[in-house]
């Protein structure tokens, strides 16, 4: 699946506080589903930690575990009195680390 980790950042802000909306594509595999051709399990692949920070600062920590759905997206508010640059971090059960940013005005 050549396109996991493929993610987009909005932030609209309001005044000095910003709603952020994230979304990534994911497989989420729990680990319990079968291969309906093969009949073997398919291998758990789930997105554990996310994170945002705003301009260096950690703003948004999030632990997730294989019981969230595929493509996960997450909304949050943050105050943004200044601009600068949000970066969303996604790190999974295999290792992967996927990174998304976002410019605040």
């Amino acid at each position: 699946m050549a396109s996991i980790g493929k993610a987009k950042v909005k932030v609209k802000k309001m005044g000095d506080v910003a709603e952020v909306k994230a979304v990534i594509k994911h497989p989420m595999e729990t680990g319990l589903r079968k291969n309906k051709k093969t009949g073997e399990k398919i291998p758990a692949h789930y997105i554990e930690t996310v994170e945002g920070k705003y301009n260096g600062k950690t703003v948004f920590q999030a632990e997730w575990g294989a019981a969230v759905s595929q493509n996960p997206f997450v909304s949050f508010y943050i105050k943004a009195d200044a601009p600068g640059e949000l970066v969303m971090t996604w790190k999974d059960n295999k290792g992967g680390v996927f990174t998304e940013s976002a410019k605040v005005k």
